[in-house]
């Protein structure tokens, strides 16, 4: 890995000769990050990106995604985190039984709603929002 991307996304610790195992979570984390990061993105999938890790991390795995979007990769997030899925999302797909059941899009959307949506609860009714 280069001492630039290192320095980017604070991988710590910065020898870029440490092996990714004995490093921490939230290191291994932004090291994968790292790696796709020095690819010309149109789009970036990640599925739970801050699964296991401590909170200054996920701050950090955040702000990365959000300046991504801010540059323009579109990026597909999948979560089982609501806060997470509600702070970096402009729209999200709730999916049931192999279909999407309801769309949001950005704007006033709760965990209470993600989570009736979720369960079956509501979801004829603003399908759309």
């Amino acid at each position: 890995m280069s001492r630039g991307a290192i320095k980017k996304l604070d991988i710590r610790p910065t020898d870029p000769e440490m092996k990714v195992s004995v490093m921490s979570g939230g290191n291994q984390q932004k090291v994968v990050l790292a790696k796709w990061l020095q690819r010309d993105l149109k789009i970036l999938i990640v599925d739970e990106p801050t699964a296991g890790i401590d909170v200054g991390a996920k701050d950090e795995i955040y702000k990365i995604l959000e300046d991504l979007a801010a540059q323009g990769v579109l990026i597909i997030l999948v979560s089982s985190d609501l806060r997470e899925l509600i702070r970096l999302s402009t729209r999200i797909l709730v999916m049931r039984k192999g279909g999407i059941i309801r769309e949001f899009r950005e704007g006033n959307v709760s965990q209470d709603d993600v989570l009736a949506a979720a369960s079956g609860l509501g979801t004829e009714a603003g399908k759309n929002e």
